[in-house]
Order: structure tokens, then C-alpha cells, then sequence
């Protein structure tokens, strides 16, 4: 079996978030941690390689996402999606346009879409600028993401330096307006040199009419709701078999912990209601960096798995900043994501087989960690975020990988709850 579509995700989270959703349409769906260094076997419709390349530098991100295209070429996709967050997480030196642009120059594609909304997460483009909820980006939380703080709205505005060729907008309005009108203003932009060009949508209506409009392009980028309504259109056209049956789950103990570094609102807010409910760790990460993490290993070492503990960085901004002052902030990141590896890998020792990880970059360091290659999808948890189940050191265990801001204030009790219920 050949793939179908190939999809090349920036982070692990997002890879997880983009899989789950194409799971939805009932095809079989491959989840690859890093670019395999095998030639493809075992090729499902739909290929996913996740990378952890959202904060790198433009040219280890270009590289890294090319090697990603040349595997899933080879594994005999045509299509190509490239995911990227549904907060477009890239200041104006980011790689979310430069990694667009060489999968373009390598595919021969003039042309690109943009289009990060989410509007079952409550992310919306509208006139090109983002929205999170009721507030702009900008004014959201994110503009106090310690790695990558968003202090613009504009995607037009945020994507021009990233990108050596104009960029445009197809607006909500013209997307209102069916398939044929937002075909007809692409290819008006196209005329006009336009080679990036932002397309809003507010609702689930307007995704269909993008994916509609361009099922048939080599290159399509934006977040994993926009690349849900693509199997659909690929049924249509015979390129996709009628249905399958969902992986039946593994029997796994249920043992579990949650590893949490996220430090996003809705986390904070996710790991508050927890502690009410389970023991817990908190992570200093200049305590890390000072004196490793013995303390959290022994303090782990006392839990029993059953009880599902919690070890957690997440904090508010301000604690971060200072860690950040105190350390530089890729120190502060990186003791903070070796930590949590190490931990999970102890974890996995003490016997759990379950777990819930949130924030992109811990869950690409435990994921690595764990040496975990593929993934299969299981039931979804929220929107966006799917247990996913593999092996780990030999033994089956399940994962699932919350982007920050994803899910709600009780996601950690109702992941554990979901995937009791699935077995």
C-alpha cells in the first residue's frame, strides 16, 4: 500500500493532535517519531512524521523537514501537509516560512496556503489575524510563552520576514463565498506573485471549503483541523478504501504517571486540579541545574504508579522569566526536559504503562526518552489529543501528548478515565 497523504509535523504534540484527527475519518493512520532510518514498510494511507523542530534554528528546521519529505516520498505520497501550532508559534526569525518554501521548491509548487485555525480549540483566523478564544493572539496567554511569545496577531505580518516571496490574504469573506470564489482568489494571487497566502476561518464550514478548494495541491500548511477535511475528498476520488477497523488496545496495567512541562494557562490550570486529586512533584529548574534530579527520583521512587502521581515544571510566567534570567532560557528548558526523560524511563521501571505528557517540547525529550518509533492512534481524549499506544524497552504501553493549551481543567483524571474505558 502506498500513502496517500505525507504530513510533516513540528513538534510531537502537534504530530499526536494532526493523527488523531485524520483517525477520525476511519483510515489507518501511522504515527513516525523522527524521519525513519529505514526505506518505508508498512505504509498506511496516512503518514505522519513528527519532528522536534518548532524552536530550531530556520536551518536545522529546513533539514530536517526535508529529509522528512524524501521518506514519505519514497513511501508514495503525493500529497503534503505541513502542521505547524494552531498559535503559529514562530517569531519573525521561526521556520514555519522557510521550511514552507524549500518543500515548495522541492515539490515545484508556486503556491501555499496558511491556515492555522482550530475552531473546536477556539483558535480563528479572521482578516489574517489570529484569535484565541474572544482574544487576539497577541492578547492571549501566548504572548508570554517562554520560548516563543507572540506579540503580534498578524499571520501576514508575522510570516513576511520568514519568507523571500510576497504574501497574501484570501479573506472570510471570499471563503464565504463556496470553493469556486476562494479557487478563483488564489489563482488571482497567484497571477499577482503571490506565493504564501493567509486564509481565514472561523468555523468548521470554512475548513471544509479550503480543504475543498485545495484537495488537489502538492503543499497545504496550517494546523490539524484544517488537514481533517482532506480524507474525505480523497475518498471521494477512490484513493481511499470505504472503512477499517480501529486497532484493538493493548492490555495494559493500569499504572500510570503524568509528566507535565508545560507552562501554559490551561495547564497550570490542569495540574491545579490534579494535585487535588493525586500526589505531586514540582520541578525547580534551578534546582535541577544546580543538584540534578535526585530529590525527584527519590521522591518518585516512594509513589506507588497506582496512584497515577504527578512531577510537574508547569508555573506562572513570572517564575519562569526568572528561571530563564537565572539560566538563559534554553538551560532552563533543557534541565527541565531531561529531568522529566529521566523520570518517565524510572517510571517505566516502577511499572507504568500509561502516560500523560503535557507540552510539546517534554513530549518530544520523554517520547525520545522512552525510544518509542511509532505510534498507533487510539480513542481521542479531547479535541485534538489521542491515547496512542507502542513499546517501550519491549513492553506495550500507552501515550498521549497534550499540547499545551489543549484539552480541559480535567484533562489528566478524564485521559486516565478514557483509556480505562477503552480496554
Amino acid at each position: 500500500m502506498a500513502a496517500v497523504l505525507g504530513c510533516i509535523a513540528d513538534d510531537f504534540t502537534g504530530a499526536t493532535d494532526l493523527a488523531g484527527l485524520l483517525a477520525r475519518s476511519g483510515a489507518p493512520v501511522s504515527l513516525r517519531m523522527g524521519v525513519p532510518s529505514e526505506p518505508p514498510r508498512d505504509v498506511a494511507p496516512f503518514e505522519v512524521i513528527a519532528l522536534k523542530c518548532r524552536t530550531a534554528p530556520a536551518d536545522q528546521a529546513v533539514a530536517e523537514c526535508r529529509a522528512a519529505l524524501r521518506w514519505l516520498r519514497e513511501a508514495g505520497a503525493s500529497r503534503f501537509f505541513w502542521k505547524y501550532c494552531s498559535t503559529f508559534d514562530s517569531t519573525a526569525a521561526g521556520n514555519i516560512g522557510p521550511v514552507a518554501e524549500s518543500l515548495m521548491a522541492e515539490l515545484g509548487a508556486s503556491q501555499t496556503i496558511y491556515c492555522p485555525a482550530f475552531p473546536e480549540n477556539g483558535r480563528s483566523v479572521f482578516m489574517g489575524n489570529l484569535f484565541v478564544g474572544e482574544q487576539p493572539l497577541a492578547e492571549s496567554p501566548m504572548k508570554d510563552h517562554p520560548l516563543t511569545p507572540m506579540r503580534d496577531s498578524n499571520l501576514m505580518r508575522l510570516l513576511a520576514p520568514q519568507t523571500t516571496k510576497p504574501v497574501g490574504l484570501a479573506n472570510r469573506l471570499t471563503v464565504a463565498r463556496g470553493v469556486e470564489a476562494l479557487q478563483a482568489r488564489l489563482a488571482a494571487l497567484r497571477g499577482e506573485g503571490v506565493a504564501h497566502v493567509v486564509v481565514d476561518a472561523v468555523a468548521d464550514q470554512d475548513l471544509e471549503v479550503i480543504a475543498d478548494a485545495c484537495r488537489d495541491w502538492p503543499l497545504i500548511t496550517g494546523g490539524s483541523a484544517l488537514a481533517m477535511g482532506l480524507p474525505h475528498h480523497y475518498r471521494a476520488a477512490g484513493m481511499l478504501s470505504a472503512s477499517v477497523r480501529p486497532p484493538a488496545p493493548p492490555d495494559l496495567a493500569a499504572d500510570a504517571v503524568v509528566l507535565s512541562g508545560s507552562c501554559s494557562a490551561m495547564t497550570q490550570k490542569q495540574v491545579a486540579r490534579y494535585l487535588a486529586q493525586a500526589p505531586g512533584y514540582q520541578l525547580d529548574p534551578i534546582t535541577l541545574a544546580e543538584e540534578g534530579p535526585g530529590a525527584a527520583l527519590d521522591w518518585l521512587e516512594a509513589q506507588s504508579m497506582a496512584a497515577a502521581p504527578l512531577l510537574y515544571a508547569t508555573a506562572e510566567p513570572q517564575a519562569v522569566r526568572a528561571a530563564q534570567e537565572r539560566l538563559g532560557v534554553a538551560r532552563a528548558g533543557a534541565v527541565v526536559e531531561a529531568a522529566l526523560a529521566e523520570l518517565a524511563i524510572r517510571a517505566r521501571e516502577q511499572g507504568a504503562r500509561r502516560f500523560v505528557v503535557a507540552g510539546g517540547e517534554t513530549s518530544g525529550a520523554v517520547t525520545q526518552a522512552l525510544g518509542v518509533r511509532r505510534l498507533t492512534i487510539g480513542p481521542e481524549i479531547a479535541p485534538g489529543v489521542p491515547w496512542t499506544y507502542c513499546e517501550s524497552d519491549g513492553r506495550p504501553i500507552a501515550l498521549t501528548l497534550k499540547s499545551g493549551n489543549f484539552g480541559a481543567e480535567s484533562f489528566f483524571a478524564d485521559a486516565l478515565s478514557k483509556l480505562g474505558a477503552a480496554q
